[in-house]
């Protein structure tokens, strides 16, 4: 199924489900438990991310292209860093630039997002995918100046700003996405495509992330977390290519569908 969260005309949320022929229609329950489908047309009056994390974790130097891209050896594990629930960003709504806290390298990064549907710890592989609720694209934004220079040895900072997590533009249960590692996933810049790969080149497989994730870790229903990026980033252009006000990106994942945000400045 695949899944909508939205605004009304009257300002209220609600979840809806899409037809093949991209119709919404109202859905009732609780998304993290059992969740009815309406025929009632669904009043969409504004696309929101498919939910609300509960936390946000996201996973660095995945794909083997981009680590040889980045002229960096496989990680031997996961290497995890965190985004705050305020870089959480709807579909259409723009990434903002920083600049009161100025950054001039911000970059894209195209990502499948996993949604954990119910608690898990201590997970085998094997039963990892089990405890998914579903997928979704997500744009992994990152300052790199504040990544890389002037974050103190931390990744943390430059993926901390405020709509630097795009979600959408909807989830995708687990019923119709059985293999999350064999997906295309793509990044249109001004309509040109600037990333394109497949998650079958991750070095960490979604099942695998999540059994690391989960050791001595509780990971909540709402947990989402983001794979990794594949290569073509902004920072390994030559000349390096970083976004800026008036741009517009897309991220595309085959089976989930397109999320597009426009660039602007931040204002203060």
């Amino acid at each position: 199924m695949k899944i909508i969260r939205y605004q009304n005309a009257n300002g209220q949320i609600g979840l809806a489900w899409k037809n093949d022929e991209a119709n919404a229609f109202e859905l009732e329950g609780d998304i993290y438990g059992k969740l009815e489908k309406t025929d009632r047309p669904a009043d969409v009056s504004k696309l929101l991310a498919p939910l609300e994390p509960t936390s946000i974790l996201c996973i660095g130097l995945n794909y083997k292209a981009h680590a040889e891209e980045a002229g960096m050896a496989p990680p031997e594990r996961p290497i995890l860093f965190v985004k705050g629930i305020n870089t959480l960003q709807n579909p259409d709504d723009a990434i903002e630039i920083p600049q009161f806290q100025e950054s001039t390298e911000v970059d894209y990064e195209c990502e499948l997002a996993v949604v954990i549907g119910k608690s898990c710890k201590n997970v085998s592989k094997e039963d990892a995918l089990d405890y998914v609720l579903g997928y979704t694209c997500a744009n992994d934004v990152s300052a790199r100046d504040w990544q890389l220079k002037k974050g103190g040895g931390q990744w943390c900072k430059g993926k901390f700003f405020d709509t630097f997590a795009p979600l959408g533009p909807c989830l995708v249960t687990t019923d119709e996405i059985t293999n999350p590692n064999s997906l295309g996933i793509r990044t249109h810049l001004n309509g040109e495509t600037v990333q394109d790969s497949n998650t079958s080149d991750m070095i960490f497989s979604v099942p695998e992330i999540i059994a690391f994730l989960s050791g001595s870790t509780t990971l909540l229903p709402g947990t989402v977390i983001l794979t990794g990026t594949p290569q073509g980033v902004g920072m390994s252009a030559k000349p390096p290519r970083y976004l800026k006000a008036g741009d517009s990106v897309t991220i595309e994942i085959d089976q989930i569908g397109a999320l597009t945000n426009p660039v602007e400045n931040e204002s203060f």
